[in-house]
């Protein structure tokens, strides 16, 4: 039961693939839109797609025709406070190494674009737990098999 999450924007995507019967994610990533719609299109092909999980934010209706197009269940969900709560939990799968362990966790910011674990946040919501990940996992701005 392979899921994805999706976390639309104008000039970046954050996406994670994940398998709900192990709570593990797969893979994470952060796209440009079409990059990202390439990267469903292939995932698309693979056996065992439920569906996407998409965030309601920007572009989200344009999405909703993309990925039905594809033949994709898509179910939207409100992304709200999502960013915020994105911080928070990069931390938490990425601890903080050398000077910035020492700053609050307030001042901190990711040193990366962390739209993949907004994703990720949109499935655990959807699903209504906590998904597991592998520290180091993310791709950045290329697409995976």
């Amino acid at each position: 039961m392979t899921w994805i999450g999706l976390d639309p924007g104008r000039s970046k995507c954050g996406v994670v693939r994940s398998d709900h019967s192990t709570g593990q994610v797969e893979v994470a990533a952060v796209l440009s839109p079409e990059d990202c719609f390439e990267q469903m299109a292939i995932w698309r092909e693979r056996p065992g797609i439920e569906g996407v999980v998409l965030g309601d934010g920007t572009g989200s209706k344009h999405w909703q025709r993309q990925l039905s197009d594809l033949g994709l269940a898509v179910h939207v969900i409100p992304e709200a406070g999502t960013t915020l709560a994105a911080r928070t939990r990069y931390w938490q799968l990425e601890p903080p190494m050398g000077w910035r362990r020492l700053l609050p966790e307030g001042l901190r910011l990711p040193p990366r674009d962390y739209d993949d674990v907004v994703a990720q946040l949109l499935l655990e919501r959807h699903w209504g737990t906590e998904l597991k990940r592998v520290p180091g996992l993310v791709v950045l701005r290329q697409l995976v098999a």
